[in-house]
This record gives C-alpha cells, sequence and structure tokens, in this order.
C-alpha cells in the first residue's frame, strides 16, 4: 500500500490520517461518557459535581505529555519532509524518555499537594471527598497517562497510524468495562471510575512500548527506544518544546477556562454543576471528533510543508475544514432535536434533564465553527508556527473566554455562563480565517522575493 504520505489523492489522504484519529478520539469520549454514566446509576449529584470538576486536571496533566507528543510530531513530520530519518528517530527517542519523566514527576507532585488542588478546582464540602479520591488514582497513574497520550500523536508521525489508534482504542475499551466492574459492582464510586481510567493508560503505554520494541527489531530506523539513542541536543529540544509548550497550553488554558467556568457554575449548586457536565460530555462528542480530524492531518500538513508542497498543504487544509463544519453541523441538529432524549440516559430527575438538556442546545451551537478552529490550529503547530497557534488558544481559552464568563454572568446569570463558549467561538472563527488568509499572503510574498 502507497505511503499515507505519498498519498496523491486528498481526500483518500485525509481519510487515512484523519478517520483513525477521529475512531481513537471517539473511543475517548466513550469512556468519559462510560465513567458519567456509571457513576450516575449512584444517583448522587455530588459524585457527577466530583467527576466534571477533576475533569481540568486530568486534561493538565495529558497537556504536559503535549509538550513532547505534539511537539515531537510536529518535528519528526517536518524532519521526514526533508527526508532526515535519523534524525526523526533521534528525535522520537527523547520524547519518549522526556515523557516518562514528566510522568514521575507529576505523580509526587500531584500527591503532594492532592487536598489543595481539589480545592482549586472548585470542590466544596458536598464533593470534596469525592474529588480527592479521584484525583489519588488520577496521579497514580500519571507516567502512564502521559507515555500512552504522547505515543499516540509520535506514531502518527512516522506513518504507525494503525498502531496509534490500536493503542487508544485498547485503553479505552479496558477503561470501561474496568468502569462497569469498580463502579457498579463493587461500588467504588469516583474512586473506582478514576482507578479504571488509569489502569485503562497502563495497557495502552505497554501496548505502544511492545510496538516499539518490534518496530526496532524489525529495523525501523524512525522508532528507536534503546537509551544509546538518547542523544538530544539544544537545537532539537529546543525545536520540539517550541511547539510542545504552545500546543499543551491548548490543554492547560482549557483546563483553566474549564476551573474558571466551573466555579462560576458552582454558584448555582451541584444540581447546575452535574446538568452542565452531562451536556459538555455529550457536547465532547462533535469537539473530540474534531480534534481528531485536524490532529490526525497535521503531520500530514507538516509532511508537505517540509517537502515544499504548497498547494497540497494548502488543499489539506480546505478540504479538512469543510468535512469538519459538515460533521459539527450534523451534531448540532441532532442535539437540537434529541438533546432530552440524550439527558434521559442519565439522569432521572425531570428537572434536571430538562436543565440538561437547555445547556446542550446552547453549547452545541459552535459546533460547526470547530471545523475552522481546530484545523487552522493545527496548521500553524504543524508548521512549526508556535506564536500563531499559541495566540489562538489565548484568545480561545483565556483572553476572550474568561472575561466573556464573567460579562454574560452579570448580565444573564447561569444562561449567559453556558452561552459563553460560543459566543468565544463565533468570535474565534473570523480571527482564525483571517490569520490564516494573511499567513498565505506572507508565505506567497516571502516566495516571490526569493525568487
Amino acid at each position: 500500500m502507497t505511503s499515507v504520505y505519498e498519498e496523491k489523492n486528498i481526500t483518500k489522504a485525509i481519510m487515512r490520517v484523519g478517520f483513525p484519529a477521529m475512531l481513537g478520539q471517539l473511543t475517548t469520549l466513550i469512556y468519559n461518557i462510560a465513567d458519567t454514566f456509571f457513576v450516575s446509576l449512584t444517583e448522587e449529584p455530588a459524585m457527577i459535581a466530583a467527576v466534571t470538576l477533576c475533569a481540568p486536571i486530568l486534561l493538565i496533566i495529558m497537556s504536559i505529555a503535549c509538550i513532547f507528543g505534539m511537539g515531537g510530531s510536529s518535528v519528526i513530520a517536518r524532519l521526514l519532509g526533508e527526508e532526515k530519518r535519523e534524525n526523526a528517530g533521534t528525535t522520537m527517542n527523547f520524547c519518549v524518555y522526556a515523557m516518562a519523566f514528566s510522568g514521575v514527576i507529576t505523580l509526587a507532585l500531584g500527591l503532594a499537594f492532592l487536598q489543595p488542588l481539589a480545592g482549586i478546582s472548585g470542590a466544596d464540602a458536598d464533593n470534596i471527598a469525592y474529588t480527592c479520591d479521584y484525583l489519588k488514582w488520577i496521579f497514580a497513574g500519571a507516567p502512564f497517562i502521559m507515555l500512552s497520550n504522547g505515543f499516540v500523536h509520535l506514531f502518527r508521525s512516522v506513518g504507525l497510524v494503525k498502531e496509534g489508534t490500536i493503542g487508544l482504542v485498547l485503553g479505552n475499551g479496558i477503561n470501561m468495562v474496568l468502569d462497569y466492574v469498580f463502579i457498579a459492582v463493587l461500588g467504588w464510586g469516583t474512586a473506582g471510575a478514576a482507578l479504571a481510567t488509569s489502569l485503562g493508560f497502563v495497557c495502552a503505554a505497554v501496548y505502544y512500548i511492545i510496538c516499539m520494541i518490534h518496530e526496532e527489531h524489525k529495523g525501523n530506523p524512525l522508532v528507536p527506544l534503546a537509551l544509546k539513542r538518547f542523544l538530544p541536543n539544544a537545537a532539537m529540544v529546543r525545536s520540539v518544546v517550541s511547539i510542545g509548550i504552545p500546543g499543551a497550553l491548548i490543554t492547560v488554558l482549557m483546563s483553566v477556562s474549564n476551573i474558571v467556568l466551573n466555579n462560576y457554575i458552582g454558584i448555582y449548586g451541584s444540581d447546575a454543576v452535574a446538568s452542565y457536565g452531562i451536556a459538555y460530555k455529550l457536547d465532547m462528542i462533535p469537539i473530540l471528533l474534531l480534534v481528531g480530524l485536524s490532529q490526525g492531518v497535521a503531520p500530514l500538513v507538516g509532511y508537505c510543508y517540509g517537502g515544499n508542497e504548497k498547494k497540497r498543504m494548502s488543499d489539506l487544509v480546505k478540504y479538512t475544514v469543510l468535512y469538519g463544519i459538515c460533521i459539527g453541523a450534523v451534531f448540532t441538529l441532532v442535539f437540537i432535536l434529541f438533546g432530552k432524549l440524550l439527558a434521559a440516559v442519565f439522569l432521572q430527575d425531570d428537572i434536571l434533564i430538562e436543565q440538561t438538556a437547555y445547556f446542550l442546545r446552547i453549547l452545541c451551537l459552535s459546533a460547526p465553527l470547530l471545523g475552522v478552529i481546530n484545523m487552522i490550529t493545527s496548521y500553524f503547530q504543524a508548521l512549526g508556527k508556535a506564536i500563531k497557534s499559541l495566540t489562538i488558544t489565548v484568545l480561545r481559552n483565556a483572553a476572550l473566554f474568561i472575561p466573556g464568563v464573567m460579562i454574560l454572568n452579570h448580565f444573564w446569570k447561569l444562561n449567559g455562563v453556558i452561552a459563553a463558549q460560543p459566543v468565544v467561538e463565533m468570535i474565534l472563527t473570523v480571527i482564525c480565517i483571517f490569520m490564516y488568509i494573511r499567513d498565505g499572503k506572507n508565505s506567497c510574498n516571502i516566495h516571490l522575493r526569493m525568487i
């Protein structure tokens, strides 16, 4: 079969890299929903609220892996486009060991500051114990959470798309099975949900390491695991980190914005937090699918950039944005029409079902726009233009979102808080389109001057 990097048909190329990434994100979403579903069987809003409050902390742990996963992926794809395979393999090796070390540090710090972190997350007297139970087991699995999340990006960059997706599906599948055992059968509540999550990541990380050993024995120079290939130099580390930190900040700032949002929603009680948590989990279906699509295509964009295939790169971005808009529009329609039925899967109380469906109808309005925002962010990351991807991230999750929550809360209370996400993303879509067009013009001008 033709390598995905050599696939000339744009739609086929997008499907070959985008579909497995979307599938992987979908299984991630399913396990997230499974966590919420099994915890909801306890009929205890404080437990559902605790899982919602801990989500940003889990995202922050994952974001540290993105420094070396997304950063390494971008650098590796461009090196392959430039036909520097030896450098690409060394970069891969460095990123793996850096993720493992970072995971151990996170484990130690997380357990040391467990109680303060639960408070910062927005936990109150009703749910502080459940929140601490969840966080304890999440931090215990931090090294494996980081490795498994980073491996997904690194595997895609070296063409191991299938293996990357299998690991993601394997980890999430095990997580869901253990959710049932630990929560529904053993009754361990939030602690069981977190333990299932960590063990799922352990299994995924072990699978990825086995794949690397197998590829190394086959003589694949792109996936060395031996310490003798751990030869980082200042230029390599700088290249990885300069892209990885903005990539990680996407998740960190998303977590910060979610913490701010949770604190504002918490003003209106645990029922409001529980309703929002379920609405947000459902809205994560299009969000994660479109994240998967853009992240899957990103290494291909970087490869085209490294190989100076500008026309193909432009077509990849345009088609991916179009597909993203269509996917988002379908989910918006589904959520508007069937929001109450979906909410009823997780809740028994009629008032909470009505409130959750209402929240979902507001949140889903921005789903079509995510195809634009996510792809343009991934485009700048793939090209190594860290400042531009960071600008979008800061605008989305801090500069626009946090003031937006505060202002809309002042005028429209809880309704305004929920509406902050779609309002901000409508504004940001316009900004992203402007940045992409301007970047294209600047690139053309630079090319003409070189001629």
